[in-house]
């Protein structure tokens, strides 16, 4: 059989010269062989997830038609791979700086070298390719500071991955001018001051990841610090995800949260935001946000939220019975606020967190009838009554319920997880509960237990 009908290799149609090799995932190990640098007319080589070892053959950087090199742990030299369009070198354990002559490299548009152990700072000069699309180094040990001119040489750029190291300082207001920008990820880092009024310029942007960092404010202008999060952040009208969890950040998150029709997950927890709320969003998290007052009636309107965490907030009243409207909810967490009263009216879903408020009623029948309901948590409450027979994994620990356990709660088969501990319930553990095969943990502590089930364990 030809060379050329190898399912790895691709031939050009008129010159029949190899101008593709794959050879991926195959289990290759040794050095590189020299013979590559012979492949003239060779476009693209994937060698990724093998085990070669050693330096790229000097051979190789004859290959002036290459645009698309996959490497595994290979120590670098691209001064002459000028025509290289794309490189990925992620998932490996490059132990290196950034390798030399990056500048050179004036065609390359994806540069992804993530998840290894690259150290030192980044070179200025990626900052100056003006045909890169895609940056990403996130998951490795680099340091310094980004450099303030750093989105004045990128007018293409589109995905910024500088994620999960040990980068510090401002973050550039440069990067407004970086036009085409879609994700923007400086998460995990240790960023401070301020994050400047100007990245409202970015209209296409999408994904904004700052979460884990020193960031303090969000500014109006130039220079002009306020102590809120600014309306004008609310006309990208292209964002879809804006992550800022664990900041400094202060003030009102305003109204104008409405505007962003495309978002769909929205995380503030962690700093002290407080105020309204409105959103039509898919994951909201603005947990531990100092969030004063009533739950915002208004709030339960937004059909598509499928998860809502309020929790480590100073909410108080009850749960708004407007609750049954988010008829596509399936986790919420309220745990560690002042709620008091009922549980309201709650209907489909496998998440219901309330532990650490000052909820009083008793638990409403009709929670027996989720058959999706997977984590039930009313711990630390007041709640009186007897138990529900028909919920999943449980911790109704440190209220006031009493009676008897149900008989029927043996024929929770899959429950893994049951909390009964300081109530006041009284008479035996029924003789059902035999049947808990998936039954891995049960405290029934500080209660009027008086008799357990032999050979139950």
């Amino acid at each position: 059989m030809s060379i050329f009908h190898w399912v790895v290799v691709t031939c050009g149609s008129h010159h029949q010269r190899v101008n593709s090799l794959n050879l991926s995932n195959m289990a290759l190990t040794g050095r590189i062989p020299r013979e590559f640098g012979n492949l003239s007319f060779l476009i693209s080589l994937d060698l990724g997830s093998n085990n070669f070892h050693g330096n790229l053959p000097q051979e190789m950087t004859c290959l002036r038609r290459l645009k698309f090199l996959d490497l595994s742990s290979i120590p670098l030299s691209l001064s002459n791979a000028s025509r290289l369009e794309a490189l990925d070198i992620s998932y490996n354990s490059l132990q290196v700086n950034i390798p030399e002559g990056i500048d050179n490299l004036h065609n390359m548009n994806w540069f992804v070298i993530q998840y290894n152990q690259l150290t030192g700072s980044i070179p200025i000069m990626i900052f100056n390719i003006s045909s890169i699309k895609v940056i990403a180094f996130t998951g490795n040990s680099l340091s310094g500071n980004l450099p303030n001119g750093l989105g004045n040489g990128l007018p293409i750029l589109k995905g910024l991955y500088l994620s999960d190291k040990n980068l510090h300082g401002n973050m550039p207001a440069s990067l407004s001018n970086c036009s085409q920008l879609q994700i923007l990820s400086l998460s995990e880092n240790e960023f401070d001051g301020p994050i400047h009024s100007e990245i409202v310029r970015l209209s296409n942007l999408q994904v904004l990841s700052l979460g884990t960092n020193h960031f303090t404010e969000l500014t109006m202008e130039d220079n002009q610090i306020t102590g809120s999060v600014p309306i004008s952040m609310f006309n990208i009208s292209s964002l879809q995800i804006l992550l800022a969890w664990q900041n400094n950040l202060r003030g009102f998150l305003s109204r104008e949260t409405g505007n962003l029709r495309k978002m769909q997950h929205l995380q503030f927890s962690g700093n002290k935001l407080i105020g309204n709320f409105s959103t039509s969003l898919i994951r909201f998290y603005p947990n531990s946000c100092n969030i004063k007052g009533l739950t915002p009636n208004h709030f339960w309107n937004f059909s598509s939220l499928l998860d809502l965490d309020l929790s480590a907030n100073r909410l108080v009243g009850s749960i708004p019975t407007t609750i049954g409207n988010l008829r596509n909810l399936r986790r919420f967490d309220f745990i560690n606020n002042k709620l008091t009263g009922s549980i309201g009216d709650i209907t489909s879903l496998r998440e219901i967190l309330l532990g650490s408020n000052k909820l009083s009623s008793n638990i409403p029948p009709r929670l027996g009838n989720l058959q999706d309901l997977d984590v039930l948590d009313l711990s630390s409450n007041n709640m009186v009554g007897s138990l529900p027979p028909e919920i999943r994994n449980m911790d109704l620990s440190m209220n006031q319920f009493s009676n008897e356990i149900p008989r029927e709660i043996g024929g929770l088969q899959n429950l893994a997880y049951l909390s009964l501990r300081h109530n006041k319930l009284q008479g035996s553990i029924p003789e059902s509960m035999r049947n808990m095969v998936g039954l891995e943990f049960l405290d029934v502590s500080h209660n009027n237990i008086y008799r357990i089930i032999s050979n139950m364990m």
